[in-house]
């Protein structure tokens, strides 16, 4: 007998993607403390307890962008069943390599790929996109643009911004990303205080997507976006 569509989409509850921003504002050291960061939030135990909270699995990649046409997939698709397929993609993002570093920042083309790469997703119940970056968008068209332009409309995206403030133009970046890059049911913003604070930033914005019942749609007290 076959099962009902809804039924079968439960074999995976979550589209997770990662975009690590590798642009000229992030330096050598401040790269390291990203990936490092990332490493260390995918093998906490909080992080571990949410990936595995349900017996549905949640799909997982990661990618790097910078310029228009500088976009690197670190982590292609993988449905994280069980902790080996989590330890992979933990390791995959550790052996990771820098792709670019001098380029400027466009989020717009950022977007754009990580939508063509939620395409060719697993079919999941939700599709989730995570920006991380130090700064606004500064080369081609912004996330707005990139909203309109690619096929959004069951997506939430939401932002960590690295509160890095080495230049006065990035002042304003949390509300830029409030304002610009959220997007989506439930999509909220987790601020990093510099590049020393990712892995905390990202730990808890990763057990917030994926805390069961639903992913990233519950505000708390004091959270931004």
């Amino acid at each position: 007998m076959a099962l009902p569509a809804a039924a079968t989409a439960q074999e995976c509850r979550l589209a997770l993607v990662l975009a690590l921003d590798v642009s000229s504002s992030v330096d050598a050291t401040e790269d390291t403390l990203q990936r490092q960061g990332l490493v260390a939030a995918l093998t906490a135990p909080e992080v571990r307890a949410a990936f595995f909270a349900t017996d549905a699995p949640v799909a997982l990649a990661v990618y790097e962008w910078s310029g228009r046409y500088n976009q690197e997939l670190i982590l292609d698709w993988v449905v994280v069943r069980g902790p080996a397929e989590l330890l992979m993609a933990a390791e995959t993002v550790a052996a990771s390599k820098r792709s670019h570093n001098d380029f400027p920042t466009a989020m717009g083309y950022a977007l754009g790929y990580g939508a063509g790469l939620l395409e060719r997703a697993p079919d999941c119940l939700q599709q989730t996109l995570d920006m991380a970056g130090d700064g606004q968008n500064n080369d081609g068209f912004g996330p707005k643009a990139a909203y309109r332009a690619f096929d959004f409309a069951q997506v939430t995206v939401n932002g960590l911004v690295v509160n890095a403030a080495d230049y006065e133009a990035e002042v304003g970046l949390i509300a830029f990303y409030q304002r610009e890059v959220m997007h989506g049911p439930g999509a909220f913003v987790e601020v990093a205080q510099g590049f020393e604070d990712y892995e905390r930033a990202m730990r808890r914005k990763l057990e917030r997507e994926l805390s069961p019942p639903v992913f990233g749609a519950l505000r708390q007290p004091g959270d931004r976006g």
